[in-house]
């Protein structure tokens, strides 16, 4: 659980704003909201060049990306992400930042040394797999001179008391598993806990061993936005709205484990000012009923909570998502959850969606969503059988409602369009 610069600020986050969130961050951290991340683009004098040489990445002498002082002051002086990560700590959160996999190409160009080893850049750089969507970088081949460049990397970022690191061009278009290996390994050297999160999806079901062998979450989608649904033209899903979320969250279910997080990206909610990673400044697209819905899909899925609003505008209704103590507490502490068992159709597809979760301990509780994916209001009987439930009635309590409903044969269920009920079972 966070909060993720890129749905607010792009590639244009600087210190000021990223303390003004972190703020408001640790003001409900009590609810479980807990890492503070700087996406894209920290290390760039200027964000907003067209061009990506005018946008001036900065490294230090060994070839390693540092933040540049203009944006992040507290930085100066060669201290690095060091005096934020130590003032985000005493905040009583946790810090991260995004790269993207690889070396940047003038860092290979200007052959500079790789620190603690006997190689220099070139020696490193795989010009064979550069991130067909950034041009920073090349990738890094699967030999010593690589592993020592991620080496040196993951100990300077661990020294500056990091915390999570997002990793991008590396889950998915295209996939680099000799990539993923290398950093997890030059992680367990530095010897801090640091989170690993592989971007983008979809990261492709037939690879949940081996991301899981080394990574603790794991993008399953392209990047999500605040759309119900997009149109995508060829193989691409780029953006991918809430609708779809539902079938590819059912379809990795089975793999969400303890230290093992199947990600359906960032929450689009709320003020996605002053420069969203996509499209104008706007409040989020998402309706009140689309915005709940998400909301709880991710936390019955145990999908990461990671909130890509401006918090410095966060408005009330979103704030109240955001701290519902029984809902968040559905992601943190189940201990199973996965989608209902559906009736049949006759081949058409349901205008609605079910999802169970239950906690584990010594009081274990049973938690049930039905989602209406339709573009009408709908009113359903859903069978207590189909969330794995003894088939006689039940009681329930309506969560977004907050009121009891008493025992009956089956759920019932009346619900607006795009919008979602949850129940506590009683």
């Amino acid at each position: 659980m966070g909060w993720n610069s890129w749905d607010a600020y792009g590639l244009t986050i600087d210190e000021a704003d990223f303390r003004a969130n972190a703020t408001v961050l640790a003001g409900m951290k009590q609810y479980g909201w807990t890492y503070a991340v700087i996406d894209e683009g920290w290390y760039m004098a200027d964000p907003f060049a067209a061009k990506l040489a005018e946008r001036k990445y900065l490294w230090d002498a060994n070839g390693i990306l540092i933040p540049v002082e203009a944006r992040f002051p507290s930085s100066a002086g060669g201290a690095g992400f060091k005096p934020l990560a130590d003032w985000v700590h005493a905040q009583g959160l946790k810090f991260g930042i995004h790269i993207v996999r690889g070396i940047p190409r003038q860092v290979v160009k200007e052959n500079l040394p790789i620190a603690g080893s006997s190689f220099h850049a070139e020696d490193a750089a795989d010009m064979d797999s550069p991130c067909p969507w950034d041009e920073g970088n090349w990738g890094i081949k699967d030999n010593a001179a690589g592993q020592a460049y991620y080496d040196s990397m993951l100990k300077l970022y661990a020294g500056w008391g990091l915390d999570y690191i997002k990793v991008d061009c590396i889950s998915d278009h295209p996939y680099r598993p000799t990539e993923i290996r290398q950093i997890a390994e030059a992680i367990r050297k530095t010897g801090r806990p640091i989170v690993l999160s592989l971007s983008p999806g979809p990261t492709k079901v037939e690879h949940a061993a081996e991301v899981a062998k080394y990574a603790q979450m794991w993008r399953i989608t392209d990047d999500h936005w605040d759309g119900w649904t997009f149109k995508h033209e060829g193989a691409s899903e780029f953006p991918f709205g809430v609708r779809d979320e539902f079938d590819r969250l059912a379809a990795w279910a089975p793999y969400v484990k303890p230290g093992n997080w199947p990600d359906a990206d960032m929450l689009p909610e709320g003020s996605l000012t002053p420069h969203p990673g996509l499209g104008e400044p706007r409040q989020s697209r998402l309706t009140q009923d689309e915005q709940r819905t998400e909301f709880t899909l991710w936390a019955m899925a145990r999908s990461p909570l990671i909130f890509g609003g401006n918090l410095t505008k966060l408005d009330e209704f979103t704030r109240a998502l955001m701290t519902n103590k029984e809902v968040v507490g559905i992601n943190q502490r189940s201990a199973e959850s996965g989608p209902a068992r559906m009736p049949k159709n006759d081949g058409e597809p349901l205008p609605w969606r079910a999802w169970y979760a239950r906690t584990g301990g010594t009081h274990p509780q049973t938690y049930l969503a039905v989602f209406n994916v339709s573009d009408e209001a709908g009113k359903w009987d859903v069978a207590w059988l189909g969330f794995g439930l003894a088939d006689k009635p039940h009681a329930v309590f309506d969560i977004w409602n907050q009121k009891h409903i008493a025992q009956a044969k089956s759920l019932h269920v009346e619900i607006p369009a795009h919008g979602c009920a949850l129940f506590r079972v009683e």
